[in-house]
């Protein structure tokens, strides 16, 4: 489990297929606490380190998460947000996040708002349910809360840190970003439509 606030920018080093999968080889300054089997949060998607050499390691992402995420646009040289995995006694700062990630929705507006960033995204209307104004939602990995909610559309507000020590300084209008929805809405949800 995560909790959304990013621990450091990765880099990817590089990228290679292996039938329907891609390993991506990854450079970051955490990667001698890292464990084989440890569970790290990429840009929101939880992946398994499979392997460690020097200042890099390796996860695999399957098929099944390259079509719902934005894995497949990473190249190298690619800036990912990284998160480890939750300790027990850890402070929870975010909000629950999984790392399994719902869908991507991409950036329709960037706004500097006097020192603070406004960022807008579009989305499937299908996912319009599960955004909540002042609600929390993962944006590749990073906890922010909900700041405007429309129909196909929905925008948060970020501080000039969050700016600046997460891959959000590097969006472009069109980008597509990874979305992952409060679980606890999630349940919500799933529960009414049972109803």
């Amino acid at each position: 489990m995560f909790t959304g606030i990013i621990e450091a920018l990765g880099t990817v080093k590089r990228v290679e297929e292996h039938g329907t999968n891609k390993d991506f080889f990854v450079q970051a300054d955490f990667v001698a606490e890292l464990k084989i089997d440890q569970s790290v949060s990429h840009n929101g998607v939880c992946l398994t380190v499979v392997e460690i050499n020097d200042a890099e390691y390796r996860v695999t992402a399957i098929d099944e998460t390259l079509r719902l995420t934005n894995l497949n646009d990473w190249r190298e040289g690619t800036r990912v947000n990284l998160e480890r995995c939750m300790v027990a006694n850890g402070r929870f700062d975010g909000h629950i996040v999984q790392g399994h990630v719902d869908t991507t929705a991409k950036v329709v507006s960037i706004e500097n708002v006097d020192g603070s960033w406004n960022f807008g995204f579009q989305l499937a209307q299908a996912h319009s349910g599960l955004i909540v104004h002042k609600g929390s939602i993962c944006i590749n990995g990073v906890s922010l809360t909900v700041t405007s909610v429309e129909e196909k559309s929905f925008s948060v507000s970020i501080i000039p840190y969050t700016f600046e020590h997460t891959n959000f300084s590097q969006f472009k209008i069109g980008d597509r970003v990874n979305i992952e929805f409060d679980v606890l809405g999630k349940y919500v949800q799933a529960q009414l439509s049972r109803a």
